[in-house]
Formats: C-alpha cells, structure tokens, sequence
C-alpha cells in the first residue's frame, strides 16, 4: 500500500461514517413518531437510545458489503436500522441492574438513569420487536424470500445462539475459570454473532447466494474478534471520558478475557493478525472493498 493510501483510506472511513451516522439517525427519527398519548414515554425512551449513540460500525458494514452488489441506498439503511435497533435494545438491558448494572452509555445517563427500569424493559422489548418490523417491509425489498432470509439471520445472530447465549455466558463468568477457547466461544456469539449477520445480511440483499458468502462469513469471524480483543485493550488502556461509558469493569470482577489471558502486547498483536487475515479475505473485491478494508482497520486502531 502507497503512503498516501492510508491517509485516503482514513479520509473514505470518516466520510462514511459521518454519513450513515446521519442516515440511521434520520431514518430512526422517521421510524419512531412521538404519539400523542400516554405511550409516549416509551417512543421517547426507544428514540433515546437510538438516536444519536455509537459509530454505528455495524450498519456500515452491512451498508457497505450490500453497496458492491449494487443494492439500494435505502434498503440497506433499513436493514441497518433493524441490527441497530436489535444492538440497542441489547444494551438497555445489558446496562440494567440485574445485570451490568451501568449509569452511563454513550457519554449519557442510561435509559433506566434516564427514564426508570420498567420504562427501560419496555423499550428495549419494543426495539427488538421494531428491527423484525422493519426487515418486512416493501422499502427492504419486493422479494418475500430475501425478506424471510434476512429475518432469520438477525433473529440467529440475536438469540440463545448468539447474543443472548454469549451475553448468558459472560453473566456466569465469575463462577468459571474460562480458557481462551470458551472465551473466544463466548465473544463470538455475544459481539461477534451481530458483526457476523451484519456482514451476511448486506450479502443477503446483494442476492448472494450461502455459497458464496463463504468469505464474508471468514471476515465477519476474523474483524468480530480483533473487535472484542480491541474492547478488552480499552477495557484496560482506554480514557473512560472517551468510552462513554465505564471501564476496567472486567478487571474489577476477576473475569478472564483475551488479555488477561494473552498479556497487553500478544493480545494486541493477535487484534493486528485478525484484521490483516480478514483484509486478505477480501482480496477478490479488489479497490471496490477499500472501505471495508479501512473499517476492518479502524476496529482495532479506535480509542473507543
């Protein structure tokens, strides 16, 4: 790679995710109308947790992958809003007392902070509910089967075999002597299972068929862990004030993760090893992957 390249792939990741930051802001502000009744605390407390929060990594990456198969603007927007919106109410609850128990998220009070706990179950079920809403709409595509198909990953990559099994698994850790294996099991379906079906959903809408997502599906797998191994650096090395949110909690409860496991410098060079593998997986695409490229970089390289 030229010396110049870097700085142009830097340029092209900033430029792409101000802009879907914006798009799924937009489309989230369109998809969640305040109504004039006394349901209106619970719309206020799913637009609080949708709008405006987080580097939206996981829509890029569908709207990216979905963009070289010439799909839509539009109906990547929508799928990306259906995995935000499935990765926002993970953290609603995620954030509750009886479990992280966190106050703030994003730089903000949490929604149980915000607003109070029941409001918070509420709005995170009734986000979970909104992103399969969303995935059968005709703005996603005319195509039943594509739609179907597209429910079923998200509704895999979030249940007892992804999110919800890893985050089961993470809740228990402090009773566990975790290897790296059953750790690296745990990551990949409790932040690796969502990155994976953002990936194979922008495929979906591509119309590529399981056969040829082989690759997608390695570089979801390679940049979903170098993602949580970068997590767990921050987790130690980060600026809570950058983060938004708060850190060394995993030091703090003893649970074993890719560092403690690893040590600083191997964890960190394996976060490098991932990402050059998942760059390499790519290598069919050519120029027309640059972005992907670039965001496969800047998920180890960010400072929060």
């Amino acid at each position: 790679m030229s010396v110049t390249a870097i700085p142009d792939a830097r340029a092209e990741l900033k430029e792409a995710l101000e802009r879907i930051q914006s798009e799924i802001d937009s489309a989230f502000d369109a998809l969640l109308p305040v109504p004039e009744d006394t349901s209106a605390r619970l719309v206020e407390a799913m637009r609080y947790a949708a709008i405006g929060g987080g580097k939206r990594v996981r829509p890029l990456l569908l709207a990216a992958v979905a963009d070289l198969y010439g799909v839509d603007r539009t109906a990547a927007i929508h799928a990306g809003c259906a995995v935000e919106a499935i990765h926002a109410y993970s953290l609603i609850h995620d954030d509750l007392p009886c479990m992280d128990d966190d106050d703030l998220r994003h730089g903000k009070p949490t929604v149980h902070r915000a607003f109070d706990e029941a409001t918070a179950v509420l709005a995170g079920d009734a986000l979970h509910a909104l992103a399969f809403d969303i995935l059968v709409r005709p703005e996603i595509t005319g195509d039943p089967f594509v739609r179907a198909e597209l429910v079923g990953a998200l509704a895999r990559a979030s249940g007892h075999e992804g999110m919800a099994g890893g985050q089961m698994m993470d809740m228990v850790a402090d009773g566990q002597d975790y290897d790296l294996r059953q750790v690296t099991r745990l990551q990949q379906l409790k932040t690796g299972a969502l990155l994976a079906a953002s990936v194979e959903m922008g495929a979906i809408l591509g119309r590529v068929a399981p056969e040829g997502r082989v690759h997608w599906r390695a570089y979801a797998r390679d940049i979903g862990l170098a993602f949580q191994i970068a997590d767990d650096l921050l987790d130690v090395e980060g600026d809570p004030a950058k983060a938004g949110k708060a850190l060394r909690k995993d030091e703090r409860q003893g649970k074993a993760t890719f560092v403690t496991l690893m040590g600083l410098e191997p964890a960190r060079e394996q976060a490098r090893m991932l990402t050059e593998q998942a760059i390499a997986r790519l290598a069919s695409h050519g120029e027309d992957a640059s972005l992907l490229k670039a965001l496969a970089r800047y998920i180890v390289e960010r400072d929060r």
